[in-house]
């Protein structure tokens, strides 16, 4: 995959009314943004002590790109990069629109400053015939290859996360749950806003009244889950790809739920942090006042996006490092 030198953004369509065709053109345009130097004035400059690198996967029925972030060697030219690292995979968010190039920022500081090596993943996004539950296999399965192939990766198994915002939070909750039912130990799980439910629950919370809304988040949020699960699936289906209706979330890796407070799905993160306190699950819910959703991918506009890695950083060193 490339990153374009310059991009426009597109135009926001009217997701309410969307066709098949003008989701896939507006995806294409609008990641194309995304992954453009254009774009860094609000996405954050990458590390620069991070070396990025797009790689393909050989997965189950399928090759899916991640993007790599690795300390940079030292040492000059011709040097080798470390191994024995501790493993962060990430998963960005966006649903139906979104690109792992977009969190280059938050990425590339945790593989500099842990270090770690971080695997982002370009998951599946979310269209007629590719439903939710294809990114949440993605997640668990690039874990699982990694970890599998950890010498390969230079990565050390033993000392493995997962970090995800918004949609990605959803698909690293489930991911944390695989795990733990594979006897794949993960020392934490960072879910930053995250969407936890695409039930017909979703927007019973009081922050979606608050900041959903028919002029705000709220037609896309609505694609967001009709796109999630086939119209003919029943709500079983739903829950079954909705971390906060998951079956058992004890004994699941310590976790940071990172919650802006002027976000939708800010009660979504809230009641899932709930439910892991309530199973036993060790965690830690963080409130940053006044930020909005998918704030930690936008440093250039919003403020505390700096003091909400900073945090992830701490967590993620405490649990993999120190």
């Amino acid at each position: 995959m490339s990153e374009t030198a310059t991009a426009t953004r597109p135009p926001e369509p009217d997701f309410s009314t969307i066709t098949t065709e003008e989701l896939f053109a507006y995806r294409a345009a609008e990641n194309r943004f995304r992954a453009s130097a254009a774009a860094r004035t609000l996405l954050g400059e990458p590390h620069a002590g991070a070396v990025i690198d797009w790689q393909e996967v050989a997965l189950p029925g399928r090759d899916l790109p991640v993007r790599v972030h690795r300390p940079a060697p030292t040492g000059g030219g011709g040097a080798a990069f470390r191994t024995g690292l501790p493993l962060v995979v990430h998963v960005h968010g966006g649903g139906f629109v979104g690109t792992a190039a977009q969190c280059d920022w938050a990425a590339g500081h945790f593989a500099a400053e842990l270090p770690a090596v971080v695997v982002s993943v370009e998951h599946r996004l979310l269209a007629p015939g590719s439903p939710l539950a294809h990114a949440v296999d993605d997640g668990w399965d690039v874990l699982r290859h990694v970890v599998r192939h950890a010498a390969r990766w230079g990565v050390d198994p033993a000392r493995a996360a997962v970090v995800g915002e918004s949609c990605g939070a959803l698909i690293s909750a489930l991911t944390a749950v695989r795990a733990r039912e594979a006897g794949l130990a993960l020392r934490a799980q960072v879910l930053v806003n995250p969407l936890a439910d695409v039930t017909g629950t979703m927007s019973d919370h009081p922050s979606f009244a608050a900041y959903a809304g028919p002029t705000g988040a709220l037609p896309q949020l609505r694609l967001i889950q009709r796109l999630a699960v086939p119209p003919e699936a029943g709500e079983d289906v739903r829950r079954a790809v909705s971390p906060l209706y998951a079956d058992d979330v004890s004994g699941l890796a310590p976790a940071l739920v990172v919650v802006p407070t002027r976000d939708a799905l800010a009660d979504h993160g809230r009641r899932y942090a709930e439910r892991l306190r309530a199973a036993g699950t060790s965690v830690r819910l963080t409130e940053y006042p006044g930020a909005r959703h998918a704030f930690l991918t936008l440093p250039g506009v919003e403020p505390q996006a700096g003091a909400a890695r900073a945090e992830i950083l701490a967590f993620l060193r405490a649990a993999l490092v120190e």
